[in-house]
């Protein structure tokens, strides 16, 4: 456990610096990073043992709460912010509350001028979800060798701008594996193989629970069953309220034993009272 000051500059401790992540290249040692989303998935993976984390800019003060010494980026989606100075005071203010990373699709101008402010940025290659509509879909990069050059172009350019760490998404295992130990960055690899300097996965993909998709992408190896867990909860649940609903209109429920009885002799008294009740003003 590394001692520092935050972005803030508050005192406090980190698993991992960003010298640390740096010094991983060519080490042969691995981290895993995974998405926690929530009180509880934030507990089980600091339980886990889960060594990095990415969240939502809007999560971190709930991280910092639960896991205050854990590794953690944040950032904005592509289209979040519609100009450099927007984004940029977007970054210091998830700085300020504690984030260790930020990350952004946005241009490499956007990129250079963080980084030139001293804030370790992130972004992405490979498979880039939000920009799929430009290479016919959802599918793998770097399979053909010109594909995989245009990935290590853009890395070094990334490189260039003062980028400290990337997402590489489905990425062709070989090329991650070459073009890694080319560069200063610091690689995130999803479903690029083992070449990369940290292993990322979401944690739904992790725990086996629902894809937002028909099809869970080819890297999305379950390690758990939650999926299943979460059909059984959901079905008894609905199995649950519709015995309520249907005792209800039948008129069986309550039931003799939920209710609460007057003690003995005491409902006579009551009646008597009731019976005999005026208004006061009578």
């Amino acid at each position: 456990m590394k001692r520092i000051y935050d972005f803030s500059r508050h005192p406090a401790t980190r698993n991992y610096t960003i010298e640390d992540l740096q010094a991983l290249k060519g080490s042969g040692q691995k981290l895993s990073m995974a998405n926690p989303v929530g009180d509880d998935e934030t507990l089980a993976c600091v339980e886990a043992g889960i060594d990095l984390f990415v969240v939502g800019a809007d999560q971190i003060e709930d991280i910092r709460r639960i896991a205050p010494t854990h590794f953690t980026g944040v950032g904005s989606t592509w289209a979040q912010f519609g100009s450099n100075e927007e984004i940029m005071a977007h970054a210091f203010d998830a700085m300020r509350r504690g984030a260790d990373m930020y990350y952004t699709l946005r241009s490499y101008e956007a990129m250079e001028m963080m980084a030139k402010e001293g804030i370790p940025v992130q972004s992405h290659i490979g498979l880039i979800p939000t920009f799929s509509h430009y290479c016919g879909g959802l599918r793998g990069w770097g399979r053909e060798a010109n594909e995989a050059m245009q990935i290590f172009t853009t890395l070094k350019r990334m490189e260039d701008a003062g980028v400290f760490a990337v997402e590489a998404e489905c990425i062709a295992e070989e090329v991650l594996d070459a073009i890694n130990l080319k560069t200063s960055i610091v690689t995130f690899s999803l479903g690029s193989g083992s070449g990369g300097d940290v292993i990322m996965s979401f944690v739904a993909d992790i725990c086996g629970e629902a894809s937002e998709e028909d099809t869970p992408p080819k890297h999305a190896h379950a390690f758990g069953d939650l999926g299943r867990l979460h059909n059984q909860i959901y079905k008894e649940r609905v199995a649950a309220l519709g015995a309520f609903h249907q005792e209800v209109v039948a008129n069986h429920f309550p039931y003799a034993h939920t209710n609460i009885a007057m003690r003995a002799g005491e409902k006579e008294k009551f009646l008597e009272a009731l019976d005999k009740w005026t208004p006061a003003h009578q």
